[in-house]
């Protein structure tokens, strides 16, 4: 016993046993040889340092009995030359030990004499010793114990030379770490017969020796001669290899030993192999010389059998460059048999599972268990086997890896055929399977959708999660359409019982009133400035001037700046030259009004023609309010007008698109022949108003003044059913399709209206007047007396711009504006363009604008009746759009978000301005402004198809950019070839929509069918 045994360049030399214990033992180039005599009363040598060892250049422990190496601190081996040997090797207790580049730890001796104690090896066993599963926990030296070199109860293990042994056993280590240098080997190390020996010519060649796999077949002279058979338990190995069996024999080979990490109650924490761990068979010829170190050649032996790799051990790491091998032996030249393939088997230790599983091994290295190669014509020897332990459910192979994705395994074990395919038809639609930690253990097996606008667990859409929901698309189609239809009734029931049917006001003749004599050119009383009564207006009227301009933002209203001749005697022209030029600054738009109509054009087309209306009623306000209480009325010549701030009078149609002013005679002005008669003032101009498109269909503006005017000649009552009658008519009047809606126009005029008109002495004629600066033609009568025969056939065609005979006589002066002098605009000879008839009508020129397909959709119809069942159907559509609608947004919400907001963005929100228009044109009172709201409605409708085109656009963009199989029909997915339904089925309803829409806003306007009637003695009698 000692503090410290220092050794430098010494030898000490034991014969018999050692008992040694020191806190600190150095070696430097020394020897400590222990010679245990071959007595096993002395066979035993126990060297202990609580503290450390070391062992530097070149030192050796050496014993040729057993030896116990005891300590609690670091064991070091530094480098080449070091080594620690003995017939049987114990190290124990140490932290860690540390195996050196070059440095060895060998049990037993590599070339041991007949004189030294020999470890007798289990070799005709063939069931498994009990020390090397469940070994005795003590670590003592134990000669009875089958291992040859142990190393027991050691933290850390670090192998950067040689650790040779036959039986090679590491119990209660924590972590071995094999560096690249480093090699654990018991290659040739174990039974030169043994159970799987093979066997033997009588010239002592032989077959290889068996294992993992028989032995190769040795050959001579025509002959073959079998090779070992395999033995042992691949799924729990523990045997040595066996020989060729030639024991006798200068050239029997041996098998490769065993090697053994771990036990089953005390596994290895972790295995890192960046070397080699090695139990190969030996080759024939490695151990077989003569004194002058010749190779025998002629012997033929068979090559040994690899051995036993046994690993207990939680996680391993194989590292590129590394080897685990348990190799047959190559045979003799001469024919000998290669050795079988030994036993490779992990068997791991608390394989986490589920959620908690961790991969337990990374192997990147090459494990080998192949058979030797016969020489000669010997037979090669069969391969052995590399098992591990049964895998828990979800793992398979050697290394418990989890199930290859796609697969389940529901059973204990480890080949791969356990891991059985996922039903496919549990697999959903657009669905792939994942990997899951711990592997698929069950059926079914975890997916999920391809998409994560798919949602779980059947990876529908949010639209198919909605339809499937309610039992399928087929019942789901059945349920929406019942209740469409029943919210339909309910809207009608509501609509019936909100809206009266009979709000339309019947047009009836002007009430009479007592007129007051204004032939005095002065003010009698203060009371004469109240406003004189309608009839008293129209009693006054002498012209009505036209404003120019369709009252838009480009072409606003504006007057000619000289007066027309019918009033050239009432108004002085230099003070009408400044009015006009006032009306005309009021009537212009500011720049910024224009602009936002433009803005709202692209974004919003209804909401622009809602703001251009918004404007032109303003503007209307403003230049009224001008005329009757801000303007002096200076340009009129009546003292009595100026007073009274009478005499001038602004006023538009309901479409506020055309204006005029009217004068009137003050009641001083003394002239008989004031105001002219109604024959008087022939040929007379209307114009229409409204532009024929479908929001302003054209119109006569018909009022007091001007029912008054023609009873000078036509009862008021016909006249107001020929008003009737004609807006009917013009109602049907469509832009780019001018020439046969104007050619129905002139025709009714011909067989309803003139033949009625001309006994009372009047003609009418459809006339064109000349365009604006901007393009904008105007339309209206031409109003002469019937027994010039000669109207509507001597005016030249649209083309020309002579007037009819008649005119240019003493009547031409009292044309009104349109139709009179105006240089300052436009030549006089082109104000006036012709009467149109069916003859001229075909080289009417028209421009077609942008929207003109949509014009085949929307447009004016006649009156159908039925406005129940129309207003019933048109709720049903409506509830239905905003249905489509709203499946159409969530259809594109599941493609992705950018879809959806392109869909809803382009145009703003006008896939879904429809809904609420609509029910607002449903629910409002009065039939007039309830068509306004309809015909708003129907803009809504037919401007919304631009969302379903980019619907459209995205669904087949989406479509083609994906690769597609061959799903069940009918499961609407925008991934499937049904993309298109929804967007489709919401342009059909739309269609539907609009044309019955028009029906609608035909059946508000036109409550009096028979204004359509062919007949017309049916149409004067109604």
């Amino acid at each position: 016993m000692a503090e410290e045994l220092l050794m430098s360049d010494s030898v000490i030399k034991i014969y018999g046993a050692l008992r040694m214990s020191v806190k600190v033992h150095l070696m430097w180039n020394s020897k400590m040889l222990i010679d245990g005599g071959g007595d096993s009363l002395v066979a035993t040598s126990l060297l202990e340092a609580s503290n450390l060892v070391v062992l530097k250049e070149s030192s050796v422990i050496h014993s040729n009995a057993n030896l116990g190496v005891h300590g609690q601190g670091l064991l070091n081996l530094s480098g080449p030359g070091d080594l620690i040997e003995a017939q049987r090797l114990i190290l124990s207790l140490f932290y860690s030990i540390n195996v050196g580049p070059g440095s060895v730890l060998r049990g037993p001796l590599e070339n041991a004499s007949d004189n030294d104690v020999t470890p007798r090896l289990y070799c005709e066993r063939q069931d498994c010793p009990m020390e090397l599963l469940h070994p005795p926990e003590d670590c003592n030296v134990n000669s009875s114990l089958p291992f040859t070199l142990q190393i027991c109860r050691v933290e850390d293990i670090i192998v950067e030379g040689l650790i040779e042994g036959s039986v090679i056993h590491f119990h209660w280590v924590r972590t071995v770490v094999v560096h690249c240098s480093g090699m654990i080997s018991a290659s040739g190390l174990g039974c030169t017969g043994g159970v799987g020996r093979g066997k033997v010519f009588s010239n002592g060649l032989g077959g290889g020796g068996g294992h993992g796999g028989n032995g190769g077949d040795g050959y001579y002279n025509g002959s073959y001669i079998e090779g070992g058979v395999a033995y042992g338990d691949a799924d729990l190995p523990c045997e040595l290899g066996s020989g060729s069996g030639n024991v006798s024999l200068p050239g029997a080979t041996a098998g490769g030993g065993i090697i053994v990490m771990g036990s089953l109650e005390h596994s290895l924490s972790s295995l890192y192999v960046n070397g080699s761990l090695r139990s190969d068979g030996q080759n024939f010829g490695e151990n077989i010389k003569k004194g002058d170190d010749r190779i025998i050649s002629n012997m033929g032996s068979g090559g040994g059998s690899g051995g036993t790799i046994l690993l207990f051990i939680h996680t391993l790491a194989f590292a590129n460059s590394s080897r685990i091998s348990a190799a047959g032996g190559y045979g003799s030249p001469n024919g000998g048999g290669g050795g079988g393939g030994g036993r490779v088997h992990f068997h791991w230790s608390d394989i986490p599972i589920g959620d908690g599983y961790l991969p337990i091994a990374s192997v990147e290295g090459s494990i080998y268990t192949g058979g030797g190669l016969g020489k000669g014509q010997g037979r090669a020897g069969e391969n052995g086997t590399v098992t591990g332990k049964a895998c828990p459910k979800g793992l398979y192979g050697i290394f418990c890896k989890e199930c290859p994705i796609g697969t389940f395994k529901n059973v204990s074990g480890s080949d791969e055929a356990l891991c059985y395919n996922c039903p496919s038809h549990e697999l959903p639609h657009r669905a792939i399977y994942i990997a899951v930690r711990g592997g698929a253990a069950e059926s079914p097996c975890p997916y999920k959708c391809v998409s994560d606008r798919y949602h779980m667990p059947h990876c529908y859409t949010a639209l198919e999660e909605l339809i499937y929901t309610f039992g399928g698309p087929w019942l789901f189609g059945l349920i929406l359409l019942g209740l469409l239809i029943l919210l339909a009734l309910v809207l009608s029931v509501a609509r019936m019982k909100y809206v009266s049917a009979d709000e339309l006001p019947a047009l009836v003749p002007p009430r009479r009133s007592s007129r007051i004599d204004h032939s005095f050119p002065f003010l009698e009383s203060l009371n004469e400035v109240l406003e004189t009564n309608r009839t008293e207006e129209s009693q006054n009227h002498v012209h009505r001037m036209y404003f120019n301009g369709p009252n838009t933002f480009s072409e606003p209203w504006h007057l000619p700046h000289f007066p027309p001749e019918q009033v050239i005697e009432i108004v002085y022209e230099d003070a009408f030259t400044r009015f006009v030029n006032e009306i005309n600054g009021l009537a212009a738009y500011q720049w910024w009004e224009g602009s936002v109509y433009r803005i709202l054009c692209i974004l919003a087309y209804p909401l622009s023609w809602s703001w251009l209306q918004r404007q032109r009623k303003k503007k209307l306000q403003r230049l009224r309010e001008f005329v009757r209480s801000e303007y002096d009325h200076a340009c009129l010549r009546s003292c009595r007008s100026r007073a009274l701030y009478e005499g001038l009078k602004v006023a538009a149609t309901s479409d506020l698109m055309l204006a005029y002013v009217d004068f009137f005679l003050g009641g001083d002005e003394k002239r008989t022949d004031l105001p002219p008669r109604l024959h008087q003032r022939f040929p007379l101009s209307l114009v229409f108003g409204g532009d024929g498109s479908y929001l302003a269909p054209f119109s006569l503006h018909n009022d007091n003044i001007l029912t008054s005017l023609m009873s000078q000649s036509v009862p008021p009552t016909i006249w107001y059913r020929l008003v009737a009658g004609l807006n009917a008519q013009l109602r049907l009047v469509c832009c780019g399709h001018l020439r046969i809606t104007l050619g129905s126009v002139v025709g009714w005029l011909e067989t309803h209206a003139n033949p009625t008109l001309c006994t009372y002495g009047v003609r009418i004629d459809l006339a064109w007047f000349q365009p604006t600066a901007c393009g904008h033609r105007q339309f209206g009568l031409l109003v002469c007396a019937s027994e010039d025969e000669s109207v509507p056939t001597s005016v030249e065609g649209v083309d020309g711009s002579s007037f009819p005979e008649h005119l240019s006589r003493t009547r031409r002066g009292n044309l009104p504006d349109h139709l009179g002098a105006s240089e300052h605009l436009i030549p006089c000879k082109k104000i006036f363009r012709g009467i149109l008839h069916a003859k001229n009508l075909q080289k009417l020129q028209e421009k077609r604008a942008i929207c003109y397909p949509f014009s085949f959709i929307i447009h004016n119809t006649k009156p159908v009746g039925h406005q129940d069942l129309v207003g019933l159907v048109i709720s049903a559509l409506l509830l239905g759009d905003i249905s489509l609608v709203l499946l159409t947004l969530l259809q594109m919400y599941s493609i992705s978000l950018q879809d959806f907001l392109l869909v809803l963005c382009i145009l703003p929100l006008g896939i879904l301005f429809p809904f609420p228009s609509g029910i607002s044109a449903l629910f409002t009172h009065g039939p007039r402004r309830s068509a306004g709201l309809a015909r708003v409605y129907a803009l809504w409708n037919i401007t919304s198809s631009i969302n379903v085109v980019i619907a459209f656009i995205c669904g087949f963009f989406h479509y083609k950019s994906k690769k597609h199989v061959n799903f069940q029909s009918w499961n609407f997915s925008m991934d499937e070839s049904e993309w298109w339904m929804l967007p489709s089925g919401l342009v059909l309803c739309k269609i539907i929509q609009a044309r019955l829409i028009n029906r609608h806003v035909a059946n508000l306007e036109i409550q009096d069918h028979s204004l359509y009637s062919n007949d017309p003695n049916v149409f004067w009698e109604s």
